[in-house]
C-alpha cells in the first residue's frame, strides 16, 4: 500500500509543478494579449496601375517607411486586398533602416505569423504579424523585408510612396541582410499597409483623403508630407502630443462619392481602377480599423470636381448637396466609432497642368460653395481651412506660388508644413 501512495504523491507533485510551469508560460502571453496597439505608420491599399505587376520568383523586397511615434514592441500589417491569387511569403523581417537599403543588424527581427515564418494571404484578405521586441524611436525609418520563392504579383500596392524601396537583383532570401544586395529601386509599397507599436498611453489621428494627404508634390525621400510635418510638430509639442501617432490614408486621385473612373476619355490617362474605391467605400477599412485611432482629418472632394468631364464622365460632377451628404456620412460613421471628425476646405486648382478639364469656372464656383458649407454647417467637430492657408490673397482661385508644387495643384514641402502648423492640437488630450 505504501508504494502506490508514494507514487500518487510523486505524480501529484509532478502535476503541480507542470501546472505551475504552464501558468508561468501562459502569463506573459496573457499580458501581451492585453497590450494596447497603436498604428505608428500606415498607407492605403490600392489596385496596381495598368501594366506589368509580376516580380520574378525568389526576389526579396525591402520596403522603407518613416514612423511617427516610437515603441518597444512592433508588428506589421500586410494586405492582398486587390489580389487575384493567393500571396505567398516565405520570410519577413523588420529592422531599423540605417541608410539606403541597409539596416542596423542588431535591430533585425524575423517576423512570424501565428508562430510560423511564412504566410499565405488569400485574395481580398489581410494579415498582421506576431509581435516582436524592437526599440523603435519616434520619427525613425524602418525596413520591412519580404521574400517569396513564388512570383510576387503586386496587385495590391500603394503607388505614391514618395520613398525609395528596393528589390534584390538575384534570387536570394535577403530579408535579414545588413547590406542589401545590389538592387533595383521601386517607388511604391507593395502589400504593406501598416506598422503598429504597443503603447499603453498612445492614440492615433488618421489623415484620410486624396493626393494632398498622400504627399504629392513633397520631396521624395525627405518625409515632408503634410502628415510627416504634423508628426514632427507633435513630437515637439510636449504634453501628451508626442504620444499621438499620425497615420496617412491618402490616395492619389481619390474621390469622396465615386470609385476610380471607369470611363476613358480620348487622350486621357488610363487609370483602370488604380485610383481606388470612393472615400465612402474605403472609410471603414482605412480609418475605423486603424489601431488606437481617436480622430480623423478628412480631405476629399477636389477630385470629385476636377475629374468630371475629363477623365470621368460629365455626369459625375456632384452638387454641393451631394458632397455635403457624403461629408455628413463620414462624420457620422466616425462619431459612432468614437472618433473626432475634423473637416478641411478644398484647395484652389486654377492653372493646374496635370489633367484636361480639371479647372473650369463652373468647378471653381462649386468649390467655393462647398467650402462655404464646410466652414458653416457644423458637420465636423473642427475645421482646418486649407484654402485660407494656401490660396494666393491676390488671386484666390490659385495656390500661393511659394506654397505650391510645379503642377499648381498640390502643396510643396513649405505648403504642407504651413497646413500642418494650423492643425488644432486639442485632440492630444482625448
Amino acid at each position: 500500500m505504501d508504494k502506490p501512495a508514494r507514487h500518487s504523491t510523486s505524480s501529484f507533485a509532478i502535476a503541480l509543478v507542470g501546472a505551475a510551469l504552464m501558468l508561468a508560460a501562459l502569463w506573459p502571453a496573457r499580458a501581451r494579449a492585453d497590450e494596447h496597439w497603436v498604428g505608428t505608420w500606415a498607407t492605403a491599399a490600392q489596385p496596381a496601375f495598368p501594366g506589368p505587376v509580376a516580380n520574378d520568383a525568389g526576389r526579396t523586397l525591402r520596403l522603407v517607411v518613416h514612423v511617427s511615434i516610437g515603441g518597444g514592441r512592433v508588428r506589421v500589417r500586410l494586405s492582398n486586398t486587390y489580389g487575384r491569387t493567393p500571396l505567398r511569403l516565405d520570410a519577413a523581417h523588420v529592422a531599423r533602416r540605417s541608410r539606403g537599403a541597409d539596416i542596423d543588424p542588431a535591430s533585425d527581427r524575423a517576423l512570424s505569423f501565428g508562430g510560423r515564418p511564412g504566410v499565405v494571404i488569400a485574395p481580398g484578405a489581410s494579415v498582421t504579424s506576431d509581435a516582436v521586441a524592437l526599440d523603435v524611436p519616434a520619427l525613425s525609418d524602418l525596413a520591412i523585408s519580404l521574400h517569396s520563392t513564388a512570383p510576387l504579383v503586386a496587385d495590391t500596392t500603394h503607388a505614391l510612396a514618395q520613398q525609395t524601396s528596393y528589390v534584390t537583383r538575384d534570387r536570394v532570401d535577403a530579408t535579414g541582410a545588413a547590406h542589401f544586395p545590389p538592387a533595383r529601386t521601386i517607388d511604391d509599397w507593395p502589400f504593406l499597409t501598416g506598422v503598429d507599436v504597443a503603447a499603453a498611453d498612445a492614440t492615433a489621428i488618421v489623415a484620410f483623403g486624396d493626393s494632398w494627404i498622400d504627399g504629392d508634390g513633397s520631396t521624395p525621400g525627405a518625409n515632408t508630407r503634410l502628415t510627416d510635418a504634423l508628426a514632427a510638430r507633435l513630437q515637439r509639442a510636449g504634453g501628451a502630443c508626442p504620444r499621438v501617432a499620425v497615420l496617412n490614408e491618402g490616395l492619389i486621385g481619390n474621390r469622396l462619392l465615386r470609385d476610380s473612373p471607369a470611363h476613358r476619355q480620348p487622350r486621357s490617362p488610363d487609370f483602370g481602377s488604380a485610383l481606388g474605391e470612393s472615400g465612402l467605400a474605403r472609410f471603414d477599412r482605412d480609418v475605423l480599423q486603424q489601431p488606437g485611432a481617436n480622430a480623423v482629418i478628412i480631405h476629399l472632394g477636389t477630385n470629385d470636381l476636377g475629374l468630371a468631364a475629363g477623365v470621368a464622365p460629365a455626369g459625375d460632377l456632384p452638387t454641393v448637396d451631394a458632397l455635403a451628404a457624403g461629408y455628413r456620412e463620414l462624420a457620422a460613421r466616425a462619431h459612432r466609432a468614437g472618433l473626432r471628425a475634423i473637416g478641411t476646405t478644398l484647395t484652389p486648382v486654377e492653372g493646374v497642368v496635370v489633367l484636361p478639364g480639371y479647372d473650369t469656372p463652373a468647378k471653381e464656383a462649386l468649390r467655393q460653395g462647398i467650402n462655404a458649407w464646410i466652414r458653416t454647417a457644423g458637420a465636423f467637430d473642427a475645421v482646418i481651412d486649407f484654402d485660407a492657408i494656401v490660396h494666393d490673397p491676390a488671386h484666390p482661385a490659385r495656390l500661393l506660388a511659394r506654397l505650391a508644387s510645379a503642377d499648381h495643384l498640390h502643396g510643396n514641402d513649405t505648403g504642407y508644413a504651413a497646413v500642418a502648423a494650423a492643425v488644432p492640437l486639442d485632440f492630444c488630450a482625448r
